[in-house]
């Protein structure tokens, strides 16, 4: 029991450090000695519990998928169990809701688990090819039903090209990617606040979704 639960505190302590240093470099720049310094264990620990540098990018990437897929159906379920059919504010509400939430839950991640699938969908990696369809794809079908139901006027390739913009802005911007660095020395601009960034983008999002056909 004991060997069980320090088994779980060191693989625990491993995933911890590992995604605050996915989030903050990226997979590419994030080493294995910068994981175990930080995490304060040695290289055959990562590989014990892990297999390898991909292999714990996999399970940094699976703790939290669950969650916010469960959360963001939920969400989504709940609207659809209303009388009056949802808007499409109000489903792109119930999408970005579940990110919200787990960004104030400290055990599931708290802030840094928004910045963690903000960075994971803008760079994706080859090992969660598998992984990310097996876990979203109910997620896609779902929302894409109601967004072809809240928006008529869109033929059902507008409405998966308007998801997709919808997911690139919303992901991209939980990144915490603030290109106006690029052009402006002080953008008034606070791209590491996932709350604000879902507040200013929802707005921006509901304009674009029913915005008119681009082919009538």
């Amino acid at each position: 029991m004991a060997e069980t639960a320090k088994a779980l505190e060191t693989s625990t302590r491993i995933l911890d450090a590992a995604e605050v240093l996915f989030v903050e470099h990226g997979f590419d720049a994030t080493s294995m000695r910068m994981i175990t310094q930080s995490a304060g264990v040695n290289i055959a620990a990562v590989n014990y519990y892990f297999g390898s540098k991909d292999g714990l990018f996999k399970a940094v990437f699976e703790r939290r998928a669950e969650p916010f897929a469960r959360l963001t159906l939920e969400r989504l379920g709940e609207l659809e169990s209303r009388d009056v059919a949802p808007n499409a504010r109000e489903i792109t509400e119930a999408f970005v809701a579940g990110s919200a939430e787990l960004g104030r839950d400290a055990s599931l991640g708290g802030l840094l688990f928004v910045r963690l699938m903000g960075r994971t969908f803008v760079e994706p990696h080859p090992i969660l090819k598998e992984s990310m369809p097996r876990r979203y794809g109910e997620v896609t079908r779902r929302y894409l039903a109601a967004y072809r139901r809240a928006l008529p006027h869109l033929s059902d390739q507008e409405v998966h090209w308007r998801f997709h913009f919808l997911t690139s802005a919303m992901f991209n911007a939980f990144a915490g990617n603030n290109v106006l660095r690029l052009f402006m020395d002080q953008p008034l601009v606070n791209a590491r606040d996932p709350i604000l960034v879902a507040r200013m983008l929802l707005p921006f999002i509901e304009a674009g979704l029913n915005a008119p056909a681009a082919n009538p």
